[in-house]
């Protein structure tokens, strides 16, 4: 399980937005870029390379 005091300090490394958690997939989501950083063994992996792009529908449902 990911430190809770290191997902306050973290920030997309892009565009500097907060991140949201998703547990349930171990992603770091930038709603701004609409990227999901993935975290491995509870590391994140804050690089652009290693990102996903968001579908529409998963950018969307951030905003519900």
């Amino acid at each position: 399980m990911i430190d809770s005091k290191l997902l306050d300090i973290l920030a997309c490394p892009l565009c500097k937005s907060p991140l949201i958690y998703d547990k349930l997939k171990q992603e770091l989501i930038c709603r701004a870029d609409r990227l999901a950083f993935p975290i491995r063994d509870d590391i994140p992996v804050m690089l652009e390379d290693e990102a996903r792009e968001l579908s529409s529908e998963e950018a969307d449902a951030l905003y519900k």
